[in-house]
């Protein structure tokens, strides 16, 4: 699922960091325990539910990411475009906007996964035939609050967090055109100058890179760039959508440089 990059080694890993990883799991367990009962609870009363977006922001907490937010999402809904550099993008936007996310079909193949995928309200989309997102973005859509989120990767991999992979349209096409109401909003998550040492890429395998972020010593400080949704000439076509929304974060990523 990685980007195009020199392939990277298995990481050796010190006592020191398994004794993190062993820590940070247990962290995770506990919160995953404390979490489901809730969410049932809260089902079952038909109350709006915080667990997935509190739970999945725990996770990138207990990984060690430090989250900045800039900006919101829409608060009358929003589709969020954002780069993608590792898993831990993930708990750090749910956590930052409480968004669900569009998935790739086959990680609805993995019993656990597509549990804690569903909970969270995730849009599984088969790569042979996107436009069957439309009806699923439409489903999910109706489930979300007026604060709600859904959350596409348009380079369609992890890239390095220093640049930016071009954007698929393909991968926009539940979006075109927008439903009525809901924002376009590029997202620009910035890791700063540590993103080297977590960035998915490469042949680096999921699991090492998993790995390689609960070892660390420091904390990862990433800034969530909620920048200004698009404008309606700019979602005339996923095409537009996947121009603007890609020159909106070149222009954040080189303002802070």
């Amino acid at each position: 699922m990685n980007a195009t990059a020199d392939a990277i080694s298995k990481p050796v890993i010190s006592l020191a960091g398994r004794l993190r990883i062993a820590r940070r799991l247990l962290a995770m367990v506990l919160l995953l325990l404390a979490c489901v009962p809730l969410y049932y609870v809260w089902r079952i009363l038909r109350l709006h539910n915080p667990w997935p977006r509190l739970f999945l922001g725990g996770i990138g907490w207990a990984a060690g990411a430090r989250v900045k937010v800039e900006g919101a999402p829409s608060r009358k809904g929003a589709f969020l475009l954002a780069n993608h550099v590792s898993w831990l993008d993930i708990p750090v936007i749910a956590g930052a906007s409480g968004s669900a996310f569009v998935a790739h079909s086959g990680l609805a193949g993995h019993g656990l996964l597509k549990w804690l995928c569903d909970m969270n309200d995730t849009v599984f989309v088969a790569r042979h035939d996107r436009r069957s997102v439309h009806t699923q973005v439409e489903q999910v859509r109706a489930a979300l609050t007026d604060t709600g989120a859904l959350t596409v990767f348009p380079e369609g991999t992890t890239s390095d967090g220093r640049s930016l992979l071009p954007f698929k349209s393909s991968l926009l096409s539940a979006l075109d055109p927008p439903p009525p109401g809901i924002a376009i909003q590029p997202v620009w998550l910035d890791y700063g100058p540590d993103v080297a040492d977590m960035a998915w890429v490469g042949d680096e395998h999921g699991l090492d890179n998993f790995l390689k972020i609960l070892a660390r010593r420091k904390s990862l400080p990433v800034t969530v760039h909620f920048l200004a949704p698009l404008q309606p000439e700019e979602t005339a076509s996923r095409k537009l959508m996947a121009t603007a929304s890609r020159e909106r974060i070149l222009a954040a990523m080189g303002r802070n440089r």
